[in-house]
């Protein structure tokens, strides 16, 4: 007799599922529900890495064994898939990064009483975790917390509160504060010296106005296919480098004997410089200003095949004539997808379409659209870059018969 019971998967936000739909909150698969309402831990349940878990809002799922976690991150794309009727018959094992390899974050400082405290929020609310220790961010990231937390509890402000942007660049931490109220010259010596102190490659100032330089030795950049590229304050990375290495070793498998190849929302040429080389040739096409000049500067400087192509494909999506032109389009769009561009790559003559993806649910939706353009999904690859998180990547192919 089946125990009704048992958990046998995670849902989309983390909780445990029974067959009969019930849920329980930090259950893994093979828990038991008993009838009382308490939880019987079954093999997938292990002891979080992190004390604070689970109240940290930076994971939520640090409670399951390193297989149910493969499985969710592999449920969660496949699921989506089959939710909108698509059959990936070709899908990949899933790849998760490793902890203590997450390169960018966004942390918040606030003071309580006399102190201040930074970290991630609690999940749904606006109360800080003080953060004494982290399992995915990078060790560097995570040896600066108490020194900021100690600069900042000389600033005196009652009613401070930061947000601190962190990034991992070439030269070191790019650090930028939001928020901070920098006055006098013996606050700005402070902030200099802390710079100094900690070996920061950059710090910015935002206090209300965009971020200000403040320290920066040498001008900050991020290696992408080996093109170094100038990183402008809170500009988009993959989180973390293992991640980008794989999404950008299936776009190159698939699309390295593509002559042409339209990158689309391109962001600072993380697919592009990957892309191009001595027989391709890449548009790189970006909305983001300082994103795409960054973008543009770097393959000038360094003779790379790419042209770059200020515009906003949301508004202005590639028209089906301008993709014609092309041998194969790549496209890695915000969470909420690209339909319209998606509906003109469908009724294009496209030969290869690479969709990387950040949300299993819209990348799903887009499918459906090129499916019904003629298109198959001819593979699909599920990645886990923010570990022991519900959030999840992929990399799919698409071809045209």
């Amino acid at each position: 007799m089946t125990n009704s019971g048992l958990i046998v998967r995670i849902a989309a936000k983390g909780e445990g599922a029974t067959a009969d739909g019930r849920y329980a909150e930090l259950a893994a698969p093979g828990d038991v529900i008993e009838g009382d309402g308490s939880l019987t831990r079954g093999p997938n349940h292990v002891v979080p890495p992190c004390r604070h878990f689970p109240a940290c809002g930076g994971c939520q799922l640090q409670h399951l064994s390193e297989t149910a976690l493969a499985d969710y991150v592999f449920d969660r794309v496949v699921g989506a898939a089959k939710g909108q009727g698509i059959d990936p018959v070709n899908t990949a094992p899933p790849h998760l990064s490793p902890a203590q390899s997450r390169r960018r974050a966004t942390l918040h400082a606030q003071v309580i009483g006399k102190r201040v405290v930074i970290g991630f929020r609690e999940q749904g609310s606006h109360k800080i975790v003080d953060m004494r220790e982290c399992h995915v961010l990078t060790p560097e990231m995570v040896a600066l917390i108490a020194p900021l937390r100690q600069l900042l509890e000389t600033w005196g402000d009652r009613k401070l509160g930061v947000d601190i942007e962190l990034a991992m660049a070439d030269q070191g931490l790019s650090v930028g504060l939001k928020g901070l109220k920098v006055e006098g010259l013996k606050r700005t010596e402070s902030l200099l010296d802390f710079s100094r102190d900690n070996n920061l490659a950059r710090l910015t100032i935002d206090s209300g106005y965009g971020p200000e330089g403040t320290w920066e030795p040498e001008p900050v950049t991020i290696t992408l296919g080996g093109t170094a590229v100038s990183l402008p304050p809170g500009a988009f990375l993959q989180a973390t480098r293992d991640g980008e290495e794989t999404l950008v070793a299936a776009a190159r498998e698939w699309l390295g004997d593509a002559l042409t190849v339209a990158d689309l929302f391109s962001g600072l040429g993380t697919f592009a410089f990957a892309l191009a080389g001595p027989a391709t040739k890449v548009l790189a096409v970006e909305a983001a200003r300082d994103t795409h000049l960054a973008c543009q500067s770097a393959a000038r400087m360094n003779g790379r095949p790419v042209h770059c192509l200020h515009r906003d494909l949301f508004r202005n999506p590639l028209r089906v004539e301008e993709l014609d032109r092309f041998a194969a389009v790549l496209l890695d769009p915000p969470r909420a997808g690209a339909q319209e561009q998606v509906d003109q790559i469908a009724a294009s003559k496209v030969a290869r379409v690479v969709y990387i993806s950040c949300n299993p649910a819209s990348w799903a939706r887009d499918a459906v659209r090129l499916i019904a353009g003629g298109y198959r999904l001819a593979e699909l690859r599920p990645v886990g870059q923010f570990r022991w998180s519900t959030h999840v990547e992929l990399a799919s192919l698409f071809l045209r018969d």
